[in-house]
């Protein structure tokens, strides 16, 4: 049932870089009834001592992304647990990395992440990438954009989040998007995500209980969505 879901976005007063929080508030729109739980750094996180079904993290700034990891370090154990349980997560942007063993700056120094995947990343924060994407994940297509100083370095060939038809994947020389273990999905892309797959949101939608359902603007979306489909293949 819709009303016993719950919903945790995590720091959306810091960890919304290019408005990707809109996808939580296009979620609220499909699941109206849900409950969607709002937490402030400044906040023990719910999904600690509480059973959550969603747990959403977007991008920050690189130094957010310090504070982010040391918020989380004491609650590793927990969340290596819900993924486990098959919770759904959704990691946009460079938050991925905080999920990652560390993180390198230009100087040869190192961020200490969570290191729950098996992933690091580099920054590089003279040179920003730019590109759209369109990519594989399961037979759903998916399309995006990508705004970043990092790329992420590692194999993740056995849990990558979508094949790439046009664009890259966790660095420019590799084909496989992001990481998928479980209900957890973590991926560079941006735009928001949510909004732009409207095929990608069902199907996370499902994954939470709840089957056949008219998401929010379907037709609409789905609409942008397929004009959208056919000009990033043009170019």
């Amino acid at each position: 049932m819709e009303e016993n879901l719950k919903i945790e976005i995590l720091f959306p007063e810091f960890c919304n870089l290019y408005g990707d929080i809109s996808n939580m508030k296009y979620l609220k729109k499909c699941l109206p009834k849900a409950k969607f739980i709002e937490t402030t750094f400044d906040k023990e996180p719910t999904f600690i001592k509480e059973n959550v079904n969603f747990i959403y993290l977007g991008p920050m700034t690189e130094n957010m992304q310090e504070k982010v990891i040391e918020k989380l370090k004491p609650y590793k154990t927990r969340i290596e647990e819900l993924i486990k349980q098959n919770v759904i997560f959704l990691i946009t942007g460079n938050a991925l990395e905080i999920f990652g063993n560390y993180i390198e700056n230009e100087d040869g120094s190192k961020v200490e992440a969570l290191k729950i995947f098996d992933i690091f990343a580099k920054r590089d924060m003279l040179h920003r990438h730019n590109s759209i994407f369109i990519g594989k994940w399961g037979n759903i297509e998916l399309v995006g954009f990508k705004s970043q100083f990092t790329f992420a370095y590692g194999d993740n060939e056995n849990n990558y989040f979508a094949n790439v038809e046009k664009g890259i994947g966790i660095n420019k020389e590799s084909k496989l998007e992001g990481i998928y273990k479980n209900n957890f999905i973590g991926t560079y892309l941006i735009g928001p995500i949510l909004i732009l797959n409207p095929m990608f949101t069902k199907s996370l939608i499902e994954k939470m209980g709840i089957k056949d359902m008219k998401i929010a603007f379907e037709e609409d979306l789905s609409a942008a969505y397929e004009q959208r489909l056919i000009e990033f293949k043009k170019l």
